[in-house]
């Protein structure tokens, strides 16, 4: 028979899952702005913003993602002054009328940073090959009606762009989620973390990691199914 666990360890893979949410979706919105940009800057015809992008997108892609959480963590935190470091490490709160205003620790930022430089080196590639998907043959087409190029970009090549990007998107939304994961080798009490903290407690390995492993699973079949209801939507939406 298995024992389930108290309802104070729950209570802490709960909060680790929340940890998760927070830092996935943060880090995917983020990465998908800055990865937008990304992909631009790697098509310019100026090699001043090409070059560099290229240079971005090779350190990230091929470097592992803990490593570069240790770059954050430990290495730019030598670069600061002392004070700021303690500072960072220690919990601050404003009050703001009804809500108490919260900054991150050092390992949330170090976390966020991280999993976001490194997710947006994969988004800015998914969006570049969206954006690149497109036939010229339209591009020019619009343009020969007297469009600019604003114009040509916004209704004729973004939309194309974001239907081929989509699917890949979502994969990389998911990478984050399962990314997340890495951040407990700094201290962030996220699932993973959580999980293993439970299961040195209470000695329950199945019960700690089988919950953690649920969470992720549900986690990932919804945004499955949000990205196949995203896909069949755009599919559909021309033919109306």
């Amino acid at each position: 028979m298995i024992d389930w666990l108290a309802p104070k360890y729950l209570a802490w893979l709960l909060h680790g899952f929340g940890v998760t949410l927070a830092l996935a979706a943060a880090a995917s919105a983020t990465a998908t702005w800055l990865g937008f940009g990304l992909a631009l800057a790697r098509d310019s015809r100026s090699a001043f913003f090409s070059g560099p992008a290229a240079v971005f997108v090779a350190a990230m892609r091929n470097t592992p993602l803990l490593v570069q959480l240790f770059f954050w963590y430990f290495g730019v935190a030598a670069l600061l002054p002392p004070g700021a470091v303690q500072w960072l490490s220690q919990p601050h709160a404003w009050h703001w009328t009804l809500f108490d205003i919260r900054w991150p620790t050092l390992e949330t930022l170090s976390g966020f940073v991280g999993l976001t430089v490194y997710t947006t080196a994969f988004i800015g590639e998914e969006i570049r090959a969206g954006l690149r998907g497109v036939p010229a043959a339209q591009t020019h087409a619009a343009a020969a009606l007297g469009l600019s190029r604003f114009a040509v970009f916004r209704h004729v090549v973004l939309p194309q762009a974001v239907r081929i990007a989509l699917p890949p998107l979502f994969g990389q939304y998911m990478n984050a989620v399962k990314n997340s994961s890495l951040t407990m080798a700094i201290g962030l009490a996220e699932l993973s973390y959580a999980s293993r903290q439970v299961e040195t407690e209470t000695f329950r390995t199945f019960q700690a990691f089988g919950i953690a492993t649920l969470l992720y699973v549900g986690t990932i079949a919804m945004i499955e199914a949000v990205s196949m209801a995203s896909t069949h939507r755009h599919a559909v939406a021309p033919s109306r």
